[in-house]
Formats: C-alpha cells, structure tokens, sequence
C-alpha cells in the first residue's frame, strides 16, 4: 500500500466516523507516523509505506475513530510556536490562549515575577518565559499529573536556569509562604459551567480533563477565587489576567471592580469574541 492510498482509506474511516476535518486529520497522523509533511501528499504519494508504518497508522486512525483528541494521539500541540507535549491529563493547548499570551507579554518586563495559576500544560508560563528573559516563572495547578508535563515541557523549552518552580495544590493553598511579591498572575481557570459540559464535542467531553473544564454551576468560580485570594500575592500595580469564555466578559468585568482593581480591560480574539479581561492591582 503506498502512501496516498493509506491516506485515501484513512479519509473514508474518518469520515465515516462522523470526524470533523477528517481529511486534515488524516493528513496528519500519516505524517506523524511516517515523519513526513505535507508536500509528501502532493508529490510523492507513490511513496511506499511499510507495514510497521501501516500498522501505527491504522490504530491511531482506530483511536481518532472514538473521537480521541489528534494531539492525544500524536502526543503534541504546536502553541505560540513552541510544541508542547500533552496527554489526557491536561487541557490541550488552543490558539485562542495566544490572546492572554499577548497581552500577558506586553505588560511583562525583566525582573519580573509571574505566576501561572491553573498551569495544566504549562503552555502560558513556559511561553511567556521564551519571549521574555529575566523573569523568575512559577506555575500552580491541583494535578499532580498536569505538573509532570509541565514540568517535562519547561525541561525541553527553557534553559536550565529558566526552569520555573512548579508546586501542587488548590490555587494559591499550593503555594508556600515565601511565594508571594508577584507582579504579574495569569491564568486559564475551569470556566465551563457545569450544565454545559455535556454539551460540548466528544474530543473535549470524554477525554479532556473535567477538573480543567468545570468552573461550577455559573463558569464563575474561579475567578471569584482567584480575584479573592490573590490580594495577599500580587505586588501593588501587579497585573492579573484571565482568559474567558466569550460570554463573560461582562461577569468578570463587574468580578475586577468589585475586587478594586484598576485600568479594568475586555480584549478580543481574532474572531471578534471577548476572550481576555485584565486589570491592575491598586
């Protein structure tokens, strides 16, 4: 079998499967599994595949048939232009976290301390510590799991005396006495409300983690947490940042100015859908 023909049985399997962009995703776990790119396709289709490469082929296109997640199966996920790691212990990394990103990198400075709450993947932290040297990184989450791969993912990013510190615990219960003085705390909380969650693509329902995924019964939660407590950790001035889902702008809005804080901003994805609220700590 050459390789345009695993490709072309590849698309009948996914689609069949109720997939959406099974073609692309076929694409894709080929050229994972036989460490080839897209022009491959194009002009060597010819190319003989083995049966090694068949084989991994097909029973990775048999896990993206059950809906799991492609970058579950490939073990990867491009994000800011860096590729992480990620399993099914962490929430996958998605182009609309770029936005908090951005605007995390335009307020950071060297010198800084910044804090990545809900880290998962480590995808925030670690990114933000590429496009800025001289910022001492520290990155909380409640999975034990999560933190193995963020760890793994600062392992391979960063510099070894960029290595952020990573600390297991319920927000900011995971931190120890002397982490406090942060000019910056971003993050990424559980922000789907409970109901909502059953509603969601099976990729996200059945194998992303819920604890990633549940922000309770409104989506608010977290960041009534996270505004609480980080009174006692953010410097005065320091920056907070979330990323929302693109229904709460206003609910976080009204959540900054009841805990005080200034220069209160809703930022925008690329596709015109509110995504991001900061605010500056008075």
């Amino acid at each position: 079998m050459d390789y345009r023909a695993c490709y072309e049985e590849g698309c009948v399997k996914l689609k069949a499967a109720g997939v959406p962009d099974f073609e692309t995703d076929t694409r894709l776990l080929l050229e994972h599994v036989c460490h080839t790119d897209f022009h491959t396709l194009l002009v060597h289709g010819d190319r003989p595949v083995s049966e090694k490469e068949r084989t991994d082929f097909f029973l990775l296109l048999a896990g993206r048939e059950k809906r799991v997640p492609l970058q579950q199966l490939t073990g990867e996920q491009f994000f800011c232009g860096l590729s992480f790691l990620v399993n099914e212990h962490v929430l996958i990394p998605r182009q609309d976290t770029e936005i908090l990103v951005e605007e995390a990198a335009k307020r950071l400075r060297p010198g800084m301390r910044l804090l990545d709450m809900c880290t998962g993947s480590g995808c925030i932290l670690i990114s933000l510590l590429v496009m800025q040297e001289g910022v001492q990184g520290v990155g909380a989450d409640i999975s034990k799991e999560a933190l193995k791969v963020a760890a793994e993912n600062g392992r391979r990013l960063l510099q070894e005396n960029n290595q952020p510190r990573w600390y297991l615990g319920n927000l900011f219960d995971a931190l120890p006495a002397d982490e406090k003085g942060f000019d910056m705390v971003v993050s990424n909380p559980p922000y789907i409300p409970g109901g909502e969650i059953e509603e969601l693509m099976p990729e996200v329902r059945v194998y992303e983690p819920r604890e990633a995924l549940d922000g309770s019964e409104d989506g608010l939660l977290f960041y009534r947490r996270i505004l609480e407590e980080s009174a006692n950790f953010l410097k005065r001035e320091g920056w907070l940042l979330f990323e929302i889902g693109c229904k709460q702008g206003e609910a976080v809005e009204a959540l900054f100015k009841a805990a005080g804080f200034a220069e209160i901003n809703i930022i925008k994805d690329y596709a015109g859908k509110n995504r991001v609220v900061l605010g500056k700590k008075r």
